[in-house]
């Protein structure tokens, strides 16, 4: 298997989650972790398996990850195996009902990744995943980093 994870992180909440799963899947070939300001076309030649990571800022990806989703040519993931992740906001640190509400009515990154990606040809086999952070600068909701490794052996499962 030959893959990559590319990642935005604004916090480092992403990052580790990226780097986790990284791990977890390096154990069955080659895997790259990258962030979003060094994945090139170059880095996507030859791949079995893409995996793109976000934060959720204002419910999409980072302007760096669409930019990046955004450059890729029309069909240039046919048959490249996809999967998305984002880490948000856990919606019991919100105190407000209303602000609580706006944001699982807004939506998250990991379901626009998707869906570019899909448009680009990539084959989504997994659905998209979100990793919990306590609030906007995070830390990660405890446990996150266990769930990104138990995530990462369920891609090598239905891979």
């Amino acid at each position: 298997m030959n893959a990559l994870i590319v990642y935005d992180s604004v916090f480092g909440n992403t990052e580790k989650v990226a780097r986790t799963i990284g791990e977890a899947l390096g154990a069955n070939g080659q895997v790259d972790t990258l962030p979003v300001s060094q994945a090139t076309m170059d880095k996507l030649r030859g791949l079995d398996m893409l995996i793109v990571g976000s934060p959720t800022r204002s419910f999409r990806p980072t302007p760096a990850v669409s930019q990046f989703l955004k450059t890729l040519p029309k069909n240039h993931l046919a048959g490249v195996q996809v999967a998305v992740f984002d880490t948000r906001i856990w919606l019991d640190t919100i105190d407000s009902s209303v602000f609580r509400f706006v944001v699982n009515k807004g939506g998250y990154a990991a379901s626009t990744m998707a869906n570019v990606l899909k448009m680009k040809g990539g084959q989504l086999f997994v659905p998209p995943e979100g990793f919990l952070v306590t609030g906007e600068q995070g830390p990660l909701k405890e446990g996150e980093l266990e769930r990104a490794a138990s995530w990462a052996r369920q891609i090598q499962l239905a891979k």
